[in-house]
């Protein structure tokens, strides 16, 4: 699972978070949220944190891209 880039910063920028901002409120080492951010392909139970911490729905960080 993937998430997109854009959605995610736009995400990010709402909650006013930098990344390591969201790596200490999803309670995950800040080089997972750096794969998050860079496209890598992360465990649902990751992109689920991510999301709660930004206090969004996991779908909306989806990368929907055709071969993603």
């Amino acid at each position: 699972m993937r998430a997109d880039r854009k959605k995610l910063e736009i995400a990010m920028a709402r909650a006013c978070m930098s990344q390591s901002d969201l790596a200490f409120s999803a309670k995950m080492p800040e080089n997972t949220v750096k794969n998050v951010l860079q496209g890598r392909s992360v465990r649902p139970a990751t992109l689920g944190r991510v999301a709660k911490a930004l206090n969004v729905d996991p779908a909306e960080l989806l990368n929907t891209e055709a071969g993603a």
